[in-house]
């Protein structure tokens, strides 16, 4: 369990005020594990992830997901950039976007400490567990990245080293 980062801080995510989220976002250490809650007025503005072209032009056509319940929380799964806007009618264009950047780990870095429990054994029909669990939220089919199979193969990998653990402490 990492920290939680609310976007824009008290003021939260919004067009108003003149929210500066790119000097917000450059002033946070943001990790794998940590939480990123986007507030909002509900149906008054929304949270897009989005490309980093799209990001570039405000530009909400194609989407990895969608976010509009007003308190939504992303929790970051991997290292790389992850790109916000608001797909409300100029907001995006008024200053109203996030680049969450999170670093490859060091190897100077600490590895986060295992679960004190050990993982349940999956049932017979259970896949791997997402990647990127997105909540609260309604989504989008992701668009293809150019890294999706070395995410699905770590994702296999990680969950086929969490069964043999769970066999082998049931033998």
């Amino acid at each position: 369990m990492g920290e939680v980062y609310k976007v824009g801080d008290s003021t939260g995510w919004t067009d108003k005020g003149h929210i500066d989220y790119k000097s917000w976002s450059s002033n946070k250490n943001f990790r794998v594990g940590d939480s990123i809650v986007f507030e909002y007025k509900q149906h008054m503005d929304n949270v897009v992830r989005v490309t980093h072209k799209n990001f570039n032009t405000c530009n909400a056509t194609t989407t990895y997901a969608t976010f509009n319940t007003g308190n939504d929380t992303f929790v970051i799964k991997r290292p790389g950039h992850f790109y916000f806007i608001s797909s409300f009618p100029g907001h995006c264009q008024n200053g109203q976007r996030v680049d969450i950047r999170v670093p490859r780990p060091t190897k100077s870095s600490p590895s986060p400490s295992p679960s004190p429990t050990p993982p349940r054994a999956p049932s017979s029909s259970s896949s791997p567990p997402p990647t990127e669990p997105i909540t609260p939220s309604s989504t989008q089919a992701p668009a293809p990245s150019p890294s999706g199979s070395s995410e699905m193969l770590f994702s296999i990998k990680l969950w086929l080293s969490m069964l043999l653990i769970v066999v082998v402490a049931i033998v």
